[in-house]
Parts: C-alpha cells; structure tokens; sequence
C-alpha cells in the first residue's frame, strides 16, 4: 500500500498556459504530451514546500485503532525530496509500520523516477474514451504495467485534455506487496495550484486476509514554489 501510493505521491505535472482543449488525439499522442510537459516543467520548477497530512483508519475484528501524522516536504531540484515530520498521534504501531512507511516508500521511489514514470517505459495505455472533470475535458485511458512492480500500479487514469497532466487515477498496485494483503484499492485526485498541478489527495483502502480493512489517506493542505 506505503509502495504504490509513494508513486502516485512523487508525481508532479505542469500547466500548459493558454492551451485549448486537444481533440483526436491518440493514447501514443497523449503519453507523448504528457512527458513533454513533464520534462518542461522540471527544468521550470527549482524549489517547492509542501505540507501534507497522512492518516491511517484500521477496523478490524477486536479493535478499531488510527493515526495520524504532519509532513512537511521540501524539494529542491538539485539534491531531490526531504521530509520532516511536524506531528504525530494516534497509534505508535500504526504510525511506525504504515504512515513512515509510506514516507519512506516516497523516497526510495524518488531515486529513481524513471522506473516509476507513466511512460511507454514502463506501461501500456489504452485511450477508452473522454470525460468532464470539474468543467475541463479529460482523456481517459487505461494503464496497464510491463513488469510486475511494487511501485507501479494498473487501472484507469484521466488525462487533462488542455493541460495533460493526470488529474484523477483509480488503480491497484501492480504487486502486492505482502502474502497478507488481499486487495488495495488507490484514488488519486490532483489539482492546479499556482500554475501547477499537483497532487492533492490520495487515498488507499486495503483489505487484510485475516480480517480487517485500512484506509490510508495522504492530503496535501499547502504548497509554495520557486523559480529561481
């Protein structure tokens, strides 16, 4: 759960600047836009601060039990992602195995981005039709993995038909990470935030074999950027 979320956390996209929407587009077309603007908006983007809140909900049959923790995020294009956690409470076991997991996930999956990159590198996409998300069209295409990795994942992800950057995903890890685990479930939302787009909440819900289900979800209350 910690592994494929950190995927999905590590992404940033950047906003094309009066871009109308695209139109007869292929799925080789719409990858293709999105590494450009990728590529465009590293080499824009040096610095940025981000605050994120990262909450755990397990229910199982003796107990339900949570936790939740703040993370400051800094980023800085020449030396990558360090995280300081603000605050801690809830469940010690919970914050431990899953929350810092889930942190530490982030920056294994950091060092090495192109192994986790919706690319034709590392998927295959199937465009299976459009929709309308908060008033913008969107492409919507499927996402199937070439290797079975834990931080990699399948499912479906929709594509901002302007800006293309990905703006919802709802996925599954590609491995599971664990014998005990029978099925995680991850939703994905991003959002434009001062000319860039952003993650803005993912949440994982993940089904235990021996009973019990925990919910894992990651908000990102703030970001401040640099240019320079």
């Amino acid at each position: 759960m910690a592994a494929a979320l950190a995927a999905m956390a590590a992404g940033v996209w950047p906003q094309k600047a009066d871009a109308g929407p695209a139109v007869g587009l292929t799925a080789a077309q719409i990858v293709d836009q999105m590494q450009s603007h990728d590529l465009a908006q590293q080499a824009r983007l040096k610095r940025y601060k981000g605050l994120r809140e990262y909450r755990v909900e397990y229910r199982g049959f003796s107990a339900d039990v949570a936790a939740k923790m703040e993370v400051e995020v800094n980023y800085d294009a020449a030396s990558g992602k360090s995280f300081r956690i603000v605050s801690e409470s809830g469940s010690k076991i919970l914050a431990e195995k899953v929350l810092k997991r889930a942190v530490d996930s982030e920056k294994e999956a950091s060092r090495d981005k192109r192994s986790t990159a919706l690319t034709p590198a590392n998927y295959q996409f199937r465009l299976v039709g459009s929709e309308s998300l908060g008033g913008r069209a969107a492409y919507m295409l499927d996402v199937e993995p070439l290797v079975a990795s834990k931080f990699l994942y399948r499912g479906r992800i929709w594509v901002d038909a302007a800006d293309f950057a990905v703006v919802k995903m709802e996925t599954e890890p590609a491995k599971s990470p664990s014998f005990w685990i029978a099925r995680t479930l991850i939703h994905y939302t991003g959002a434009k935030t001062d000319g860039f787009w952003m993650p803005q909440k993912v949440r994982s819900e993940t089904r235990v074999r021996i009973g019990g289900t925990a919910v894992l979800t990651i908000d990102y209350l703030s970001y401040s950027f640099s240019t320079e």
